[in-house]
């Protein structure tokens, strides 16, 4: 039984991928790349990738030659025979239908799951103190998600906000699945309630931006240390007088690109120091990772937005109890999802991406 339509272009790249994987056995076992070490490091590196990329494929071209077999014995001349492999057509077909969806899951989502770590990015936006409250209860949703899948999660940096909540929240998530999970946070959260602040039982609409950016790790990506500028001063954060008697606050600069990090979340200069180096990578690779931003639609300059009430990718309505995820123009129950159950409509957002990423391979 031939391949259906939308898996064709999937399988197509796997086959290239099984090409690339004997290119690197061949190179491999040259004598003469032996010998560099720094090479067959970065060779062994893309092989152990592609070897677990290829295993479902493998498993795939075994099922589909044991499928093509059965349907020629099927249509011999052997009545016995014939009807017996007649009988184990569906089965057979079944087992290679369920390994080329498993096949296509992977495939669309392994750049996501490479992914070990993330930056998670909150800013309030419009809509004065209940901006700030907000963008701290998205902090809060996302903890408790993150906590519910046993990820770690990391405070890097925050500002609080003045009524509470945040004006900036950063965070670093680690965990199998968490960028997979959240790669679609990224954009506009609008929330529609009575903010605490308000005397007078007025609903308001009010706004926070997310970004959701991979943690390049120093192998990723090469900072030269002469294109950065170090500024360091007193920390004015939380933690009381004592954090202000010391110049703890570390603020990097990246001249090229005029990208600016500053921490000041830890007593300890060095630690910020860390801290401000592990975000200013991720926001520099980001930067310069012009094939992944060409791909996918969710820069980092798309997911912050404007911080405007009208640029969302979500609305939060407290009066109706509804979650409405404007992408996909679906709506949830907002006490589960503000609580940190986040799983349906991340289930539902991956769902949509499988869809548009099938559309787009069988487009090409």
């Amino acid at each position: 039984m031939t391949i259906p339509d939308a898996y064709k272009p999937v399988i197509s790249k796997l086959e290239g991928l099984a090409e690339r994987h004997r290119q690197l056995e061949a190179e491999m076992n040259d004598p003469a790349v032996a010998e560099k070490p720094a090479r067959m490091t970065e060779l062994a590196k893309e092989h152990g990738k592609l070897s677990r990329q290829l295993v479902k494929h493998r498993e795939f071209q075994a099922a589909q030659k044991t499928l093509e077999e059965t349907q020629q014995l099927a249509a011999g001349t052997d009545k016995e025979m014939a009807e017996l492999a007649a009988s184990e057509l569906a089965d057979l077909q079944a087992t290679r239908d369920a390994i080329l969806e498993a096949i296509v899951s992977e495939f669309l989502s392994a750049d996501e799951m490479a992914v070990e770590s993330m930056i998670l990015e909150i800013r309030a936006g419009t809509g004065g103190d209940e901006a700030g409250i907000f963008a701290g209860d998205l902090a809060e949703m996302y903890r408790r998600y993150c906590e519910n899948n046993r990820w770690k999660w990391e405070v890097l940096d925050f500002s609080p906000g003045d009524a509470g909540g945040f004006r900036e929240f950063v965070a670093s998530i680690k965990g199998s699945g968490a960028y997979r999970a959240l790669a679609f946070e990224g954009g506009g959260h609008r929330v529609q309630r009575v903010p605490v602040t308000e005397t007078q039982g007025r609903i308001h609409t009010s706004a926070a931006t997310v970004a959701v950016l991979p943690e390049a790790d120093e192998s990723a990506i090469v900072i030269n240390p002469a294109d950065v500028r170090e500024d360091v001063s007193r920390s004015g954060g939380p933690g009381g007088q004592g954090v202000n008697k010391i110049e703890s606050a570390v603020q990097l600069t990246h001249l090229p690109t005029n990208i600016v990090v500053r921490m000041r979340e830890e007593r300890s200069q060095h630690k910020n120091r860390e801290k401000a180096w592990r975000l200013l990578r991720s926001r520099v690779f980001e930067h310069f990772d012009s094939k992944r931003r060409a791909e996918r639609s969710a820069t980092r300059k798309e997911m912050i937005g404007s911080g405007d009430r009208s640029a969302r990718i979500r609305t939060y309505n407290f009066p109706q109890n509804r979650c409405t995820d404007h992408r996909i123009n679906e709506n949830f129950p907002l006490e589960r999802i503000i609580a940190g159950d986040l799983q349906p409509i991340v289930n539902a957002l991956q769902a949509y991406d499988r869809q548009e990423q099938l559309a787009a391979l069988i487009a090409k």
